[in-house]
């Protein structure tokens, strides 16, 4: 199962959880949880990001439910959960 798969696969089961910082910029950019998993729902797995001591991140690209486009950033959690770090709209 790729990387991207496995990160669709916590967002359909629910096993997943939204940052404080994920919250904020949701807000700012007039975002929902719902367009943060149809963006991982229908995007693509944009870029790794593996110079982090606390683990790779994953950057997603994808669209929004109104279909401005959007990038999310995700990392594993040592107990499999995802944590979705932030997510912002591209300008």
């Amino acid at each position: 199962m790729s990387i991207l798969e496995r990160i669709k696969r916590n967002i359909i089961d629910r096993e997943y959880y939204l940052s404080s910082h994920t919250e904020i910029e949701l807000v700012e950019d007039n975002l929902t949880r719902h367009d943060v998993e149809n963006a991982i729902l229908e995007g693509f797995l944009d870029k790794e990001l593996t110079h982090d001591l606390r683990g790779t991140r994953y950057r997603i690209e994808g669209p929004a439910l109104d279909g401005r486009e959007i990038h999310v950033i995700c990392r594993f959690l040592e107990e499999k959960q995802l944590l979705i770090i932030t997510a912002y709209e591209l300008r």
